[in-house]
């Protein structure tokens, strides 16, 4: 997944960065809010840890930016040394998700993370497949069964695939495509990922007559849409 760190301390950044990368999050940190903001309205994050005290905007400033202007609804775990009540409840109702209270072991800050991910992501680490309507990932073998025909794809389209299906009818931008596909290894053209989600829309039938669409969003990025019946996912 792909985390956003808010604090202007570089210790508690570094150690956050580390502690998600290594549980194999990729990790944007930030220390002004207003950089943050910015970022905000080009990339895609599918979570994002806020310090209350930090430059520019602070983390109460942007959470009600977020929970105001943002369309898809961003988890937010806001993580500060204010440990009193009445700031804990103060941030809950103003749309954080949860709130830790600084100095955090690492083990429960993953703890934590991990577990309104998969509240807000239905995820399941431990699952071999995953299965959206008539599309069946299976994530060990890394192949793609549509209506139980198997569909041959390249590893960077199988995943691809997937990260689209997982943030069905969410717009995902260029940058969350690049670090969640290319892992950030290569400076990818532009074309490159064109490429890749033309072959998909091709090979996986995502067009408007098949239920989907699998649409660019300019200057931005992706998205890949459900016409029709809501989609059932399902894991084993």
């Amino acid at each position: 997944m792909r985390i956003a760190v808010l604090d202007d301390d570089p210790a508690q950044t570094a150690f956050v960065h580390e502690t998600m990368s290594a549980a194999g999050h990729v990790c944007h940190t930030f220390a002004e809010g207003r950089t943050l903001v910015q970022q905000l309205h080009r990339q895609t994050f599918d979570l994002l840890i806020l310090d209350w005290v930090v430059p520019d905007l602070s983390g109460e400033e942007v959470l009600r930016w977020v929970r105001s202007t943002l369309a898809e609804r961003v988890p937010v775990i806001f993580m500060t040394s204010r440990g009193r009540e009445s700031d804990i409840v103060s941030m809950l109702n103003a749309g954080a998700d949860d709130y830790v209270v600084k100095p955090v072991a690492a083990s429960v800050l993953l703890a934590r993370v991990g577990s309104l991910l998969r509240r807000t992501y239905q995820l399941n680490t431990a699952a071999v497949k995953a299965a959206f309507g008539d599309f069946e990932f299976d994530l060990n073998a890394k192949q793609v069964h549509v209506k139980q025909q198997l569909v041959s794809l390249t590893q960077k389209e199988f995943e691809l695939a997937l990260l689209l299906f997982q943030h069905l009818n969410r717009p995902l931008s260029r940058a969350h495509i690049v670090d969640m596909v290319w892992k950030q290894t290569v400076d990818i053209p532009t074309r490159t990922m064109d490429t890749h989600v033309s072959m998909l829309r091709s090979k996986l039938g995502l067009r408007p007559e098949n239920g989907y669409r699998l649409t660019p969003i300019y200057g931005y990025g992706y998205r890949l849409e459900q016409i029709g019946d809501e989609v059932v996912e399902t894991r084993e």
